[in-house]
């Protein structure tokens, strides 16, 4: 199995920052949204991004923004990737030459989604007020079966207390977490950031055979 991606996101302080590049991780998220907890503004993510090596993807998340939004806060923050929640078609994105990670609901009733070809797919547990960060774990069965037809990130009450199970079971191409590694919204835990990072790449019994 190749080794999975980590994405941290809601990243708010510098020492948050600096403890997830220290982890090794692959990604940072930083929240463009002002209803989110962990909002930052585009300056202060670019600030933040800095601190960063540069093999680390910096993430930008938004909520149903405009393609002209999206864009300029690209341009802004300095983004190599959007994270785009709420919106219901990803592909007028497209046209901004950064990758693209689209966020869907999976509930136990919904329809599995599918994104469109060269769209990195994320599944989360449903909330339209709060679009992520919630703590709650969705149907990693389910997931799963994504998984196996897409690229496909997992986020939604991952911790580091069960990643590894998550990561053995669905496969991903990648994990995503938030307030799995919090001390309070926004917060990050040095600690929990690398516990996350060690357990979600830890070989599984399959891999060793």
């Amino acid at each position: 199995m190749t080794r999975v991606r980590v994405k941290v996101c809601g990243l708010t302080r510098e020492q948050d920052v600096d403890a997830a590049a220290a982890a090794d991780v692959d990604a940072v998220g930083f929240v463009l949204w002002p209803g989110s907890p962990r909002a930052v503004t585009a300056a202060r993510a670019r600030d933040l991004a800095r601190r960063l090596p540069p093999w680390v993807t910096r993430v930008g998340v938004m909520v149903n923004p405009t393609a002209v939004e999206a864009g300029v806060a690209v341009a802004d923050a300095g983004l190599g990737a959007l994270q785009l929640h709420a919106v219901a078609d990803p592909a007028p994105f497209v046209a901004l030459g950064v990758p693209l990670v689209w966020v869907a609901a999976l509930g136990p009733a919904t329809p599995l989604p599918a994104a469109p070809p060269g769209v990195t797919l994320m599944v989360d547990a449903h909330d339209p007020d709060r679009h992520g960060g919630t703590g709650r774990a969705i149907d990693w069965a389910r997931a799963a079966v994504l998984a196996r037809t897409c690229r496909l990130v997992l986020a939604g009450g991952l911790t580091p207390d069960n990643v590894a199970a998550a990561v053995g079971l669905v496969r991903p191409y990648g994990v995503d977490v938030s307030s799995g590694v919090e001390l309070s919204p926004g917060i990050k835990s040095a600690d929990r950031i690398l516990q996350f990072v060690t357990a979600a790449r830890q070989p599984s019994h399959e891999d060793l055979l």
